[in-house]
C-alpha cells in the first residue's frame, strides 16, 4: 500500500489533485486541465488551490480502478453476477472459484489508498492557507476538512470490508522520501477512527440541498446525508461483527437522520406543508418510472439519491460500469457483449423467495424491478441474463406481461457512457434501518421493531409493485425474527442489485449467525478463525445453479479469512510489516487448501 503502490501514483497524484477546475459547474468539475505546477510550499497560497485539490480528491473516486472494484468487490463475489459464458477472463473464472490468488489485479487497493493519500494532502495543507489569503476562512475550511474526513472515511470502509485487516494512514506521502512501511490494524480500530472523524465532519459539513434546487453538489459531494449514511452503514456492519445492540441502535438513529432530512427537503421543494401527521415520510417515485428517473442515463441526482459519482459522458466516461455491465472493447463496431451478467436467480419468480432456501429472488410478477432491471426477464431456461439496470439506452419501462422480457437494446452510445454511480439513496437506507430493527428485537415476540422493519421493507417492495396488486407483502406471513431478518436481505437484492451491496450484505448477514469472530484482533494473528455460517454459503452458490461447482465453492469457503481478499503481492513484497490474509500464505490458491 503506502510503497511501491505510491511510487507510482504520488505523482499522478500531485498533478490530478491539483490541477482539477474550480467548481463552477459539473462539466467543470469532470474535466482535469494539464499544469506545470507541482503541489509545493509554492501552491497552498489561494482558496483556489484549495478547491482545485478537492475536486481532484473527488475526481480520483471516478476512476475506472474505484468503480471496477465496487462492481468485482461488492457484486460479482455474491450470488447475482457471473462472468458471461464465453469471455475469456482467466482472473475471473478464478475468482467464481474462490481461488482468489495474490497476484490477482483486484486484489489491489491502490486507487482508494490513492484518494485517501490526495484527502491526506488536503487535511495536512489546507489550513495554512489561511495566513496566505484572507478569501479562505476558518469556516471554508471546517467545511473543506469535515468533506476530506467523510471521502477519507468512505475509502477506509470499503477497504475494511473488502480486506478486513488495513493500514490506517493519516499523514500524507507527498515525495518518495516520506514513505515508510505501515503495518495493519483490527477492523474495529479502523471502524472508530472513520466514526470519530464522521462525527467531527457532520457538524460543519454542507447541509443536503444548501448548494440549491437542483445543484449537482448536493448529490456529488460528501453532504451531512452522505455522511449520516455512512455512519449508519458502518455502525450496521460493525454491529455485525461484534452483535453490539448499541451499534445497531446507533444505525437506526442515523438512518432515520437521513429520512427525516430527505423529508424535509422534498416537502420544502415540492412546496408541501411540513407536519408530524404526513404519512407518507418517504415520497418515493412510482415503480414505473424508476427507469427513467433513478437509473436514466440523463438525469440521475433524484429526490431519492444521497450520494452519486458524477460521469458526463465526454470529460468523464463511467467505462467500469460499461465493459461489465453493457459492453467491452473500444470501437464502434464492437460485439454488444459485456463482460458480467445476472445470475440465473434473475430469471423468474419463486413463492419462497423471502427464505434461505431459496433459488429465486423475485416473489411476484407484478414487481416492476423483475421485468426492469434485467434484460429477458421471465427467461425460465437462462443461466445468465444481460443487465439493464443502469445500462439501458433508453429507460423506457418494460410493463408487467406473462410474457419474456424485451432482448437487449445495442442502441446505447459507446463514446458517451454517462451514467452516475450511486453509492447511497434512500430505500438503502431505509432497509439499513430495517435490518437494523429486525436485530434490536429481543425475540420473535418483541412484535414492535419488528413491524417497523417491516412496514419500512413494505414501502419499498409495495412502491414496486404494479398498482392495486394483491400479492404485497403480509405481516402475519412472517412467524420469527429469522423470518424477518431474511425479508430485509431478500429486498435488499431486489431493490439494490448490481449496485455494488450484495456481497457486503451477505458479509453482514454471515456474521450476524458467527460465534467466535474477533474486530479487536487482526486474522493473522489468531490462531484459529470462525467457521462461516452455512445458510450464507447456500446463497453465494445458488448462481451456479445444479452441478458440483456450487458445492465445490461451498467447500473451500471454510472460515472467516474466506470472506475477504489476499494482499496484493507485490505489496507484502516491500512492505515487510503487512501480514497476508492467513488462507493465502502457504498456498497461492484457496483450491490448494
Amino acid at each position: 500500500m503506502i510503497t511501491t503502490s505510491i511510487k507510482k501514483y504520488i505523482a499522478k497524484c500531485m498533478l490530478c489533485c491539483g490541477a482539477a477546475a474550480a467548481l463552477a459547474s459539473c462539466n467543470d468539475f469532470l474535466t482535469i486541465y494539464p499544469t506545470d505546477r507541482i503541489v509545493g510550499e509554492d501552491f497552498w497560497k489561494t482558496k483556489s488551490d484549495v478547491n482545485q485539490m478537492v475536486d481532484g480528491c473527488y475526481h480520483s473516486m471516478l476512476s475506472y480502478d474505484v468503480q471496477e472494484r465496487a462492481i468485482i468487490w461488492g457484486s460479482f463475489r455474491s450470488d447475482e453476477l457471473v462472468k458471461l459464458e464465453n469471455y475469456n477472463d482467466n482472473t475471473l473464472d478464478n475468482i467464481s472459484a474462490v481461488n482468489l490468488l495474490p497476484t490477482n489485479k483486484y486484489n489491489s487497493w491502490s486507487a482508494f489508498y490513492k484518494v485517501i493519500n490526495s484527502c491526506n494532502i488536503v487535511l495536512n495543507h489546507a489550513t495554512d492557507v489561511m495566513a496566505e489569503d484572507p478569501e479562505f476562512t476558518e469556516g471554508d475550511y471546517q467545511v473543506i476538512r469535515a468533506q476530506m474526513l467523510a471521502l477519507r472515511s468512505l475509502c477506509y470502509f470499503y477497504l475494511v470490508r473488502s480486506f478486513r485487516d488495513i493500514p490506517y494512514v493519516t499523514r500524507s506521502y507527498e515525495d518518495d522520501s516520506q514513505i515508510e512501511p505501515m503495518e495493519q490494524s483490527a477492523p474495529e480500530t479502523v471502524l472508530q477512527h472513520c466514526l470519530d472523524d464522521l462525527d467531527e465532519a457532520r457538524q460543519f459539513i454542507m447541509r443536503s440541498g444548501s448548494y440549491g434546487r437542483n445543484d449537482w453538489r448536493n448529490w456529488g459531494y460528501m453532504t451531512r446525508d452522505a455522511v449520516h449514511a455512512l455512519m449508519a452503514d458502518i455502525y450496521l456492519w460493525r454491529a455485525a461483527m461484534t452483535h453490539s445492540t448499541s451499534d445497531y441502535q446507533q444505525a437506526i438513529a442515523f438512518s432515520d437522520s437521513v429520512i427525516n432530512a430527505k423529508d424535509a427537503y422534498y416537502k420544502l421543494y415540492q412546496e408541501i406543508e411540513i407536519t408530524s401527521k404526513e404519512e407518507d415520510r418517504y415520497h418515493l417515485e412510482d415503480g414505473d418510472k424508476v427507469m427513467q428517473t433513478i437509473f436514466n442515463t440523463d438525469r440521475g441526482n433524484t429526490h431519492e439519491s444521497i450520494l452519486e459519482w458524477q460521469y458526463n459522458g465526454r470529460n468523464n466516461s463511467n467505462t467500469a460500469l460499461e465493459n461489465y455491465y453493457y459492453e467491452t472493447g473500444n470501437d464502434d463496431n464492437h460485439a454488444q457483449t459485456s463482460a458480467l451478467m445476472a445470475s440465473q436467480i434473475f430469471n423468474s419468480i419463486a413463492t419462497n423467495a423471502n427464505t434461505a432456501e431459496a433459488q429465486k429472488i423475485y416473489l411476484t410478477k407484478n414487481d416492476y424491478r423483475f421485468w426492469n432491471f434485467v434484460y429477458e426477464a421471465n427467461n425460465e431456461e437462462a443461466q445468465q441474463l444481460s443487465i439493464r439496470k443502469m445500462v439501458d439506452a433508453t429507460g423506457d419501462v418494460v410493463e408487467v406481461t406473462s410474457n419474456v422480457g424485451p432482448a437487449k437494446s445495442n442502441a446505447r452510445n459507446f463514446k458517451e457512457f454517462r451514467q452516475n454511480w450511486i453509492v447511497y439513496r434512500l430505500t438503502d437506507v431505509m432497509l439499513m434501518q430495517a435490518e437494523a430493527l429486525v436485530e434490536t428485537a429481543a425475540n420473535d415476540s418483541d412484535l414492535v421493531p419488528l413491524r417497523k422493519a417491516f412496514d419500512l421493507v413494505q414501502a419499498v417492495n409495495k412502491r414496486s409493485l404494479k398498482k392495486n396488486a394483491a400479492d404485497t407483502l403480509k405481516f402475519e406471513n412472517f412467524k420469527s425474527k429469522d423470518d424477518f431478518e431474511l425479508l430485509v436481505l431478500a429486498e435488499r437484492e431486489r431493490e439494490l442489485c448490481f449496485e455494488g451491496k450484495r456481497w457486503y450484505d451477505l458479509m453482514r448477514y454471515c456474521y450476524r449467525h458467527m460465534e467466535g469472530v474477533n474486530a479487536r484482533q487482526r486474522l493473522a494473528d489468531a490462531g484459529a478463525w470462525p467457521e462461516l455460517y452455512s445458510p450464507m454459503l447456500h446463497m453465494i452458490i445458488r448462481k451456479y445453479g445444479t452441478g458440483g461447482e456450487g458445492d465445490a465453492v461451498s467447500y473451500k469457503m471454510k472460515s472467516e479469512p474466506y470472506l475477504y481478499w489476499p494482499i496484493l503481492e507485490s505489496e507484502i513484497k516491500v512492505n515487510n510489516l503487512l501480514k497476508q490474509n492467513p488462507v493465502y500464505i502457504q498456498e497461492k490458491s484457496t483450491s490448494k487448501n
